[in-house]
């Protein structure tokens, strides 16, 4: 049978492995491809048996290297067992072609640190333009002007999601790195963050930038009085109650909320320090509220809080976030140091406040630290109080503090 006889959406898996099996192999191994390692996907392509990657990704939800661990490819090791999280295959080759080349010159926890970064890029990348097609538009001369605008969405989405420019600069470098890699190994026929706009922005640590502006809790409650709409008031309560990402925001999903019981919170199975949860202060009612509207006007409702039918996500994107934030600052008539505030000073207002609440409950133990012989509050605060009364604590006095914000009439 020959490639483009084989009709690869109508086969099941097992089918799929038996074709790859009688087949495929064969046909790689005249072509002079050694079996000895993991094919990639472009020799399998140019083979003429590409249309069996586009059949594990809409059939099986598999990617091509999930599906070759299946027929013996197993690399347990390696960087190719690693969840990339996008589904463009040569992508995917291209990145761990790169990362086998820092293994071979740098040590292990230096390739995995910028594997976790360039995952990270890379799936930003495919969340916000619906692929992950990287290598393909790279490679063609027409695309650079367009590439360049791309790759500055995802960096200015990156901006809001890294807090310290020592993390940018490290994000920035590896993703050069890695489209020099496109360049020189991959027929990549430009490199487009060589001269983004943004790269220059973050490139300028003077040490002024380090004193980031946040809102005040005067200017907090002005926007919090300007919103016309539940999607309004949710994206105020994330990003300054509730101290969330504008991608946190935006991606936020039924899912995560646990809005019983005397501890309402979110839960993240993955974020940038690693699965947590965030305390839900204040906006319990409103979160419930906005769900039974959603759940009750739309039947095929997908659980996002902020859904989307055009985007594949399924939900906005932390641009659209962005905008609808400065709307209300503009309607508001709110700035910061003259300029409109963004998602990520209501971000830091949270921060603000939480350590000013921190301190406010500090201050207060200072009598039992002192009882205990002790010069340090903190010490009671870890060693003399369990996880639950430290947790009451912290809610009690953050409470106080968001209160000067959100009950402010």
């Amino acid at each position: 049978m020959s490639s483009e006889q084989i009709n690869w959406s109508r086969m099941s898996l097992e089918e799929l492995q038996m074709t790859w099996n009688t087949e495929v192999e064969p046909a790689l191994q005249r072509g002079g491809v050694d079996l000895d390692e993991r094919p990639t996907y472009q020799e399998v392509a140019d083979a003429g048996y590409g249309g069996i990657a586009y059949a594990l990704r809409e059939h099986h939800e598999l990617t091509l290297t999930e599906f070759l661990e299946t027929v013996g490819y197993v690399e347990p090791d390696s960087t190719e067992s690693y969840e990339w999280g996008i589904d463009d295959e040569i992508t995917i080759d291209a990145l761990e072609a790169f990362l086998r080349r820092i293994e071979n010159k740098r040590a292990e926890s230096t390739a995995r640190s910028k594997r976790y970064r360039l995952a990270t890029y890379v799936r930003l990348y495919e969340r916000i333009h619906a692929t992950a097609s990287i290598v393909d538009r790279v490679r063609d001369a027409d695309n650079q002007y367009d590439e360049l605008r791309r790759v500055e969405a995802v960096l200015y989405e990156l901006d809001d999601e890294l807090e310290s420019p020592e993390s940018k600069l490290r994000y920035l470098s590896d993703i050069r790195q890695f489209y020099r890699h496109i360049e020189t190994r991959h027929a990549g026929a430009f490199n487009p963050t060589e001269n983004v706009d943004h790269g220059e922005i973050w490139e300028q640590q003077i040490p002024d930038n380090r004193d980031n502006p946040a809102l005040s809790s005067e200017q907090v409650a002005t926007l919090y009085t300007a919103i016309e709409s539940p999607d309004e008031q949710l994206l105020v309560l994330g990003l300054c109650a509730w101290g969330l990402r504008r991608s946190e925001v935006a991606s936020l999903h039924v899912s995560q909320l646990v809005l019983e019981g005397e501890d309402p919170h979110i839960t993240f199975e993955e974020r940038k320090n690693g699965p947590g949860t965030v305390a839900l202060i204040y906006g319990v009612s409103e979160l419930a509220d906005r769900i039974d509207v959603l759940g009750g006007d739309d039947r095929e409702w997908n659980g996002y809080l902020f859904p989307s039918r055009k985007s594949s996500s399924g939900h906005v994107t932390g641009e659209t976030i962005q905008a609808r934030f400065k709307r209300v600052a503009d309607r508001a008539d709110v700035r910061v140091r003259g300029e409109r505030p963004t998602s990520k000073t209501g971000r830091r207002y949270w921060y603000t406040t939480y350590n000013q609440a921190m301190t406010d409950l500090l201050e207060n133990l200072d009598v039992i630290a002192g009882e205990q012989g002790s010069s340090d509050a903190s010490v009671v605060l870890k060693n003399y109080l369990s996880e639950a009364e430290r947790r009451k604590y912290r809610r009690e006095f953050m409470r106080e503090r968001l209160a000067e914000a959100f009950e402010n009439e």
